[in-house]
């Protein structure tokens, strides 16, 4: 048999070219790699007081784009039928992880949160593969379960309840931003796939109202919701992070100071190069830079949902919950960092999206988007509706006269 006969042979998927998407493809590119400038500018000083390398973080969020790409390579090429059937899968691996990391001697403490696992020279916050589990799982379960979630409470409340564990185990870490973003995740996607109003607002009221219990009976998460209200009456103490971030977005004024002359970032402003990062790019850009930042994160959005959307178009209702899920939560985290770098919510300890210093973030960040990916070549592949094409194939042939 010749190389061209056993070419033929092979399936339509594994003989076509890869198709990327070249605008969500720019869109990342401008993110990651501007966020690697973003970070050398906002890093340096810390990371040459703690380690005498003022590349030190720089290089390490470089290594982890590395590790992203390889493994969204990976994921790049395994098709999206694949990840729908190991649904159950990935939520037994999201569990796992969740309450592997509160096992004494296996979760890494830091600041009085127990949220990673050490592998290697990797620190591996559990929250962020989890995250991306659960929306695999959920997606998968919205496609087997779409009448029942559309018409019964029960089939609305079962994932649920299985992310509401997952919230329990997060809560737990501490990490409450985190249980906010899966919970506001899955409501989002149960949204998408038809869920009642009434069970939607039903389960959204008790969220809220369980989520407020929580923080009003911390002192903790009660001194960082009251705090942002008004950082000024105590900007040395509650206050201090709040106060810096807003005095760094405030030099910034139209054009900002220039890049690489930040005096925020000089050890006045904590966590520079994680948190409040986009405070120090404030400060060197100024509001023009700011608006470019949001503009970006707002062509992400617009290109993911046009994903989703295609995806709607043709059938493949699977892909098209699974690139909600991943759009809401990457522009829901990116709400949530940029509110509290500028005061307009509680500080959440959630890093940027693809331009915060985080080695889990960025890893999970990538292979997120090579999903996306994926999603796209298929549609560019077959935009057939999978249902016509299901019909074509069961038609039965006319035999000739």
């Amino acid at each position: 048999m010749s190389a061209a006969d056993m070419t033929l042979q092979l399936p339509a998927r594994l003989r076509t070219p890869l198709k990327l998407d070249p605008v969500l493809m720019a869109i990342c590119l401008t993110l990651v790699l501007g966020g690697l400038i973003v970070l050398a500018s906002a890093s340096i000083a810390v990371a040459d007081k703690a380690t005498d390398d003022p590349f030190f973080y720089v290089q390490r969020q470089v290594v982890a784009i590395l590790l992203g790409l390889a493994a969204g390579a990976f994921c790049l090429f395994v098709p999206m039928n694949v990840w729908r059937a190991a649904g159950p899968l990935a939520l037994f691996a999201g569990l796992l992880l969740l309450f592997l990391v509160l096992v004494p001697g296996v979760g890494h403490e830091v600041n009085g949160a127990r949220r990673w696992i050490r592998l290697g020279v990797l620190n591996l916050q559990v929250s962020e593969p989890a995250r991306l589990c659960f929306i695999v799982y959920l997606a998968g379960y919205l496609v087997r379960q779409s009448k029942s979630v559309r018409e019964t409470f029960w089939g609305f409340l079962r994932p649920m309840f299985v992310l509401s564990v997952a919230c329990v185990a997060l809560l737990a870490e501490p990490d409450f931003g985190a249980a906010v973003v899966l919970l506001a995740i899955a409501l989002a996607m149960l949204f998408v796939a038809g869920a009642r109003f009434r069970d939607f607002f039903v389960f959204a009221g008790l969220a809220v109202v369980a989520m407020a219990a929580l923080a009003i009976a911390s002192p903790y998460r009660l001194r960082r919701l009251t705090g942002f209200l008004d950082p000024w009456a105590d900007p040395f103490n509650s206050g201090f992070q709040l106060t810096q971030s807003l005095i760094a977005i405030g030099r910034g004024e139209w054009l900002g100071v220039g890049l690489g002359n930040s005096v925020q970032k000089l050890f006045y402003l904590p966590e520079a190069h994680t948190d409040f990062v986009f405070a120090v790019f404030a400060e060197e850009f100024g509001l023009l830079g700011s608006i470019l930042v949001v503009t970006v994160f707002l062509a992400l959005l617009w290109r993911i949902y046009g994903i989703a959307r295609r995806a709607v178009d043709t059938e493949r209702f699977f892909e098209a919950y699974l690139a909600v899920g991943i759009g809401t939560w990457l522009g829901l985290q990116a709400f949530i960092n940029l509110g509290v770098n500028m005061g307009l919510l509680p500080t959440k300890g959630l890093t940027l999206p693809l331009v915060s210093y985080g080695r889990s973030s960025m890893i999970v960040a990538l292979i997120a988007l090579a999903l996306l990916f994926r999603i796209h070549h298929e549609l560019a592949v077959d935009a057939t509706p999978v249902n016509r094409s299901r019909a074509a194939k069961k038609k039965p042939r006319r035999r000739k006269s």
